[in-house]
């Protein structure tokens, strides 16, 4: 026999450490779920009850000591209490709310508090509000719109099978990617009648839809516009030299001169390389901030909670008390017995969750002052142990509450996990620096070179070690290549074509020519 100790992972720690990593959309989408499961569970609704969420120092935030664990109230003014001086403005309840009526303090004889009050409706007399969202049209998808025209433009059953085939060969950026000769294997049809029917199908709205790589997406589109001339067509089949800025070769293959160049390239830019996704109708998940960090007058920051993304969740006490006293068989007290104690955890619950972002956010303000202060190129090195070390929680806690967090501060919204940045060592004497603003100073100085000076990756090195940041040139083509920068090569290529386009004006072409030397002649015209 031996003595040991052994962490033992319950259901409420399973579920705490759950709702700790949860974004705001998914802790809403598992409050839904539980409210659907648990009888006990109410909504509190705005009109009911708001909660007014003051602005609190982000100091009085650090100073507080641990988070009381006593058992939660369900009397928002109480909660408030409970949460101590570092959560007062984050849960103060509205003095005026209904639900601190006599009834809601009733106390029952089985001593359940009484939440009554709580469960009436929001809407006076009890009318429905119209839902809006049923006079909304609904989306039309790529491929509706597609088969919409087909059965327009083909009359034949067969064609328009194959035709309806293809369509469902079309993916949602508008390409067909299937050869087309599986196509003909499977129907059992002649190649050259899919061919044909292809074709129909890329003459169809949008523009461009249908083709089966890029260079025939964008020819598509030039031809629509009767711009496809035989320079043209020599370009859109070099792409790759497009991508590597090699303007002197294409001008070589197209026959044209730089200027014709410039507006050859001016031209496929306005096209669309992805026809269908006009058509693409996934729906775009705002981001709600769960912290907001504004200036005081004192020059503070004010961190506060986002009463908005707070789940406002309420225990319908007098259910349980009723089934208390009217008795009943053991298998209905047993599930409201289980429900009660569900529901309880739960608040519990997301009340710790609340009291740890707001904990781990305001000592983030606290180390990154400067940067709220004067900007991202002051930006401090910071970890997960050193926030971690400051507020008496585990790495993994905090790990957990910076994910799918954001901050809304007065230089914009932040993800919480954008103030976590490595640590790039001073050249000589000096604190270290964050990998953000280094990356960020790698960013101005490029913005700021000209044709006759661009920079390389080793004089950009020599710039950030005069500055008192040691890097290595690796280090900085990395930073390069995340932010999309091109090489030096490239980028003084295209800097040279951008500044002669500024002296010598933009060409003129508009029309159906035939070559360089109908380009020409618009041009001089």
């Amino acid at each position: 026999m031996r003595q040991g100790q052994s962490l033992v992972m319950t259901p409420q720690l399973l579920q705490a450490i759950k709702l700790l990593q949860f974004s705001s959309a998914e802790l809403s989408t598992f409050i839904d779920s539980e409210l659907e499961r648990n009888p006990l569970l109410e909504r509190m609704d705005m009109q009911e009850a708001p909660f007014v969420a003051e602005p609190a120092a982000a100091s009085d935030q650090i100073r507080d000591g641990d988070w009381a664990s006593d058992t939660i109230e369900m009397d928002p003014s109480r909660l408030a209490q409970n949460l101590g001086t570092g959560a007062d403005n984050a849960f103060e309840a509205d003095a005026s709310t209904p639900a601190m009526g006599a009834d809601a303090q009733a106390v029952s004889d089985h001593g359940y508090i009484s939440a009554q009050s709580w469960s009436g409706t929001s809407h006076a007399g009890g009318a429905e509000t119209p839902d809006l969202e049923a006079y909304v049209a609904a989306p039309v998808s790529l491929r509706d719109h597609l088969n919409a025209q087909l059965c327009i433009s083909l009359a034949h059953p067969t064609d328009l099978l194959i035709g309806q085939m293809l369509v469902d060969a079309v993916d949602d950026a508008g390409y067909i990617y299937e050869p087309l000769e599986e196509i003909a294997t499977r129907l059992g049809v002649p190649l050259a009648r899919v061919d044909r029917i292809l074709h129909l199908i890329q003459s169809l709205d949008p523009v461009g839809v249908g083709a089966r790589n890029l260079a025939e997406c964008l020819s598509l589109q030039l031809a629509e516009k009767n711009h496809l001339d035989p320079a043209m067509q020599v370009l859109i089949a070099n792409l790759p030299l497009l991508a590597k800025r090699d303007f002197a070769a294409l001008r070589k293959l197209c026959g044209v001169d730089e200027e014709d160049l410039k507006d050859m390239i001016a031209e496929v830019r306005h096209l669309d390389p992805k026809p269908g996704r006009a058509f693409v109708s996934t729906p775009v998940q705002p981001v709600v901030p769960d912290v907001y960090v504004s200036a005081a007058s004192d020059g503070t920051w004010h961190v506060e909670l986002n009463s908005n993304a707070l789940p406002r969740l309420l225990v319908n006490q007098s259910y349980a008390a009723r089934v208390a006293r009217k008795g009943g068989n053991e298998t209905d007290k047993a599930f409201v017995t289980n429900c009660l104690q569900t529901a309880n955890w739960l608040t519990k619950s997301l009340e710790q969750r609340a009291k740890t972002i707001l904990k781990v956010s305001s000592e983030i303000v606290r180390q990154q002052d400067a940067f709220f202060a004067q900007g991202v190129e002051y930006l401090r090195p910071l970890n997960l142990k050193t926030v971690a070390a400051a507020i008496a929680m585990h790495e993994s806690t905090v790990s957990r509450v910076t994910a799918n967090k954001y901050m809304a501060t007065p230089r914009g919204m932040f993800e919480l996990k954008y103030f976590f940045s490595a640590a790039i060592d001073a050249h000589g004497q000096g604190e270290a620096h964050s990998a953000e603003a280094v990356r960020y100073k790698v960013r101005q100085m490029i913005q700021g070179e000209s044709a006759d000076n661009v920079l390389s990756d080793d004089a950009i090195v020599s710039l950030l070690q005069e500055a008192g940041i040691g890097i290595a040139r690796r280090t900085v083509a990395k930073y390069r290549e995340s932010l999309h920068i091109p090489s030096s090569a490239e980028r003084r290529r295209e800097k040279r074509a951008m500044e002669t386009s500024q002296r010598t004006g933009p060409a003129i072409y508009s029309g159906n020519g035939s070559g360089p030397a109908t380009r020409a002649t618009l041009r001089d015209a």
